[in-house]
């Protein structure tokens, strides 16, 4: 299990000498052959700037940070993949941020990468390798050709074929879960949010937000040409915009002109679920699932991250209830970090929100986030860290009705 480094040209070496290791809060911690797995296809190894790589020497089990000008290196998983630990470095400028990816602990095994994580989920939905650009680069110029006056689809297009979003992608290619943005304005103020950033916030958001407010014909556009078979879903709430229930009037309108068409396919939301009023009023519309995005079942490291304005984490739970009790097929986008999300405190909360709002799946995500910033804004630990395989079968153990994975999936039955 060697280390693996990088030299300032990116260039990418393991260590003959010395040993990987991983990063759980702040602790580093050994690596063990039962928490990794090989390097998953899609993934991607990247050098973090302004850093030194710690290692271990195997005979004495001394951390020890490499020496030489040399970076640590991390692992960008793909979809359906849950890591275990962060890499093991230390920053040679204390004031850099890093860019916004989940950076996961990567070492040299048997002639081969493996990563600290486990399959969590079905990878090849989300597969980046599965979407074929010179198709979807077709299927932009049809739909807007078809569709010249549609802002949406133009603001789409970027995103596709610019960012090579999955689900902008999906929405042209008319496959799986496709995207539907309509929201510019937000009601939360996220730390490391990836489409808006303050400019004193040392991030570079790596995405552009929606820059206007949709026709409901522009919506119901997108929502037909999608909704064409039982499996598609649509979706509200993409990276590229704020919170999609600001436009609460706009969303309804156009589910209950699609519904008025068509019954094919799901209607989703991904939503931060704290204008419960809002949610209301869309979950009545005829919603069939929502995903609702949270870090934390604690108020006070709930607060810290999102910075809710108007709203509570009992909003939040408000929500989830009330569309869980209406049908709705209920999940959370869980924001997982190793050493906080594995708090026996956060565990004991989690678990007891789950089975309050009756949720049905869980959606493990890696955070992408700067370690050392998160843990900064956040509270202190308050009792045992179980480490992210152990909560994973905790949760499995405690929640036996509650699917684990990492993306949207329809209802069973």
């Amino acid at each position: 299990m060697h280390l693996v480094y990088a030299d300032e040209q990116g260039n990418v070496f393991d260590h003959e000498q010395y040993y990987g290791v991983g990063r759980s809060g702040e602790d580093l911690i050994e690596l063990i052959e039962e928490d990794l797995i090989p390097l998953p296809a899609g993934a991607t190894l990247v050098s973090l700037p302004h850093t030194r790589p710690i290692a271990m020497d195997p005979h004495t089990g001394e951390m020890k940070r490499l020496p030489g000008n040399y970076q640590a290196v991390g692992a960008l998983l793909p979809q359906g993949f849950t890591r275990f630990y962060v890499p093991g470095y230390s920053k040679t400028d204390k004031t850099y941020k890093f860019p916004l990816f989940g950076y996961t602990a990567v070492v040299w095994k048997d002639g081969g990468f493996y990563v600290a994580a486990e399959q969590t989920d079905d990878p090849e939905p989300w597969n980046p390798e599965n979407c074929d650009r010179k198709e979807l680069e077709i299927e932009v110029n049809r739909l807007l050709t078809t569709y010249p006056d549609n802002k949406l689809y133009k603001h789409l297009s970027h995103c596709a074929l610019e960012y090579e979003c999955l689900t902008a992608s999906n929405t042209f290619l008319q496959r799986l879960e496709g995207a539907v943005p309509v929201s510019y304005s937000c009601n939360a103020g996220c730390y490391g949010c990836i489409s808006e950033q303050p400019d004193d916030s040392g991030f570079v958001a790596p995405q552009t937000r929606l820059k206007f407010r949709p026709e409901v014909d522009e919506v119901v556009d997108i929502m037909l040409e999608h909704l064409k078979t039982p499996q598609s879903i649509i979706s509200f709430g993409q990276g590229c915009e704020g919170e999609p229930s600001t436009q609460a009037r706009t969303i309804i309108d156009a589910m209950k002109r699609v519904r008025e068409q068509t019954s094919l396919g799901y209607i989703n939301i991904n939503t931060n679920a704290g204008l419960t009023d809002h949610i209301r009023g869309i979950t009545d519309a005829g919603l069939n699932l929502m995903r609702v995005s949270t870090i934390s079942a604690l108020d006070e490291h709930y607060n810290a991250y999102y910075k809710p304005r108007g709203y509570t984490l009992a909003n939040v739970e408000k929500s989830l209830k009330y569309a869980t009790d209406k049908g709705v097929y209920t999940s959370i986008n869980y924001l997982v970090f190793p050493g906080v999300t594995d708090r026996e405190e956060e565990m004991e909360a989690m678990i007891g929100f789950i089975r309050r709002t009756g949720l049905k799946l869980i959606q493990m995500r890696n955070l992408n986030i700067d370690p050392d910033a998160y843990l900064a804004l956040i509270p202190p630990p308050q009792g045992e860290i179980y480490g992210m395989k152990a909560m994973l079968e905790v949760f499995r153990q405690e929640l036996p009705d509650v699917v684990i994975g990492n993306y949207t999936h329809v209802p069973k039955g």
